[in-house]
């Protein structure tokens, strides 16, 4: 059986996009994927269609990094809106709930401490979330409210960095991966005796990734009948992995690497990084200022995981 024609340029590389908001993040996905004319494109990390902000696009073998990514640290800035309690806990939703309680400044301090560190979260229902094999936006939409279970999230930092009147105040949070903003938003409401939903989102970080490199998508917006969008755009592959801890290796480690092979901790002592944790941990294995690849620290041998 004959296989078609792959369709659209090789690249490999990471575009990292401001998204607007009223998208969504495959909208931009499938957006840029046509504007640079490539075969394969992935996003690492979903913004919900209100969000702004970091959107980190992965082309050709960087789509193999993009875990990684997202396993990355992420900070946002959220605007919360007290008194109103929308379906989807955010601006797009339907009000269901009202309240006339609006916190002061010092409630909302003494409420924040319990949502800092690992803590359980309950999704919002207008999430990807899985229930039976069933999404659970898809489940909400429909009118069947899916019933969603506490999940362990990891909140680093959690402060109200403005407080704009008495009906709305923003704050940033530093957090892990798979933590719901919407989720700290309603529940830090309620935690204040009142209702809440969040009225704007922006991220500002995932991983290495940061807003000051994040490109506007009108300014990689092209029409049908002109050339594709330039790669220089593009980041290296290896750009994903900036946040893993740096092994340095011999030509000869790298090679035996390369074909599989695990390196004993014994023969690396005195290179090993600090900050990798030598039970189960990553480290970005380096070869002559070349990034090889992603390898794991554990059993008391480097192994590699994810070559490059």
């Amino acid at each position: 059986m004959r296989r078609g024609k792959v369709r659209g340029r090789p690249l490999d590389g990471w575009l990292i996009v401001d998204k607007p908001a009223g998208m969504t993040s495959t909208d931009v996905v499938n957006r840029v994927r046509r504007w640079f004319d490539a075969q394969k494109a992935g996003h690492g990390g979903t913004l919900d269609p209100l969000a702004t902000g970091v959107l980190p696009i992965a082309f050709g073998s960087a789509t193999k990094t993009v875990p990684y990514v997202m396993d990355g640290t992420k900070l946002y800035h959220f605007t919360l809106k007290f008194g109103e309690l929308r379906d989807t806990d955010d601006a797009d939703g339907q009000t269901i709930e009202t309240s006339d309680v609006r916190p002061t400044d010092a409630e909302i301090a003494a409420a924040l401490p319990p949502f800092r560190g690992d803590i359980m979260q309950v999704p919002p229902i207008y999430s990807a979330i899985k229930i039976a094999g069933e999404r659970a936006y898809d489940m909400a939409r429909e009118g069947r409210a899916p019933v969603m279970e506490p999940r362990p999230a990891r909140v680093d930092r959690f402060e109200m960095i403005e407080r704009v009147d008495a009906d709305t105040a923003i704050f940033e949070v530093q957090s892990g991966k798979g933590v719901y903003m919407r989720s700290l938003a309603r529940d830090l409401a309620r935690a204040c005796g009142t209702v809440g939903h969040i009225a704007a989102l922006r991220r500002l970080r995932v991983g290495p990734f940061n807003e000051a490199g994040a490109i506007p998508l009108d300014k990689l917006q092209r029409e049908d009948d002109t050339p594709p969008t330039s790669p220089d755009f593009l980041l290296e592959v290896a750009t994903a992995l900036a946040d893993i801890p740096a092994l340095a290796l011999t030509e000869a480690e790298a090679n035996g690497l390369s074909h599989g092979q695990a390196i004993s901790l014994v023969q690396l002592m005195g290179r090993i990084p600090r900050t990798a944790d030598p039970e189960g941990g990553l480290a970005r294995a380096m070869a002559g200022g070349r990034v090889l690849g992603l390898c794991r620290l554990e059993d008391g041998w480097l192994k590699p995981e994810r070559l490059l």
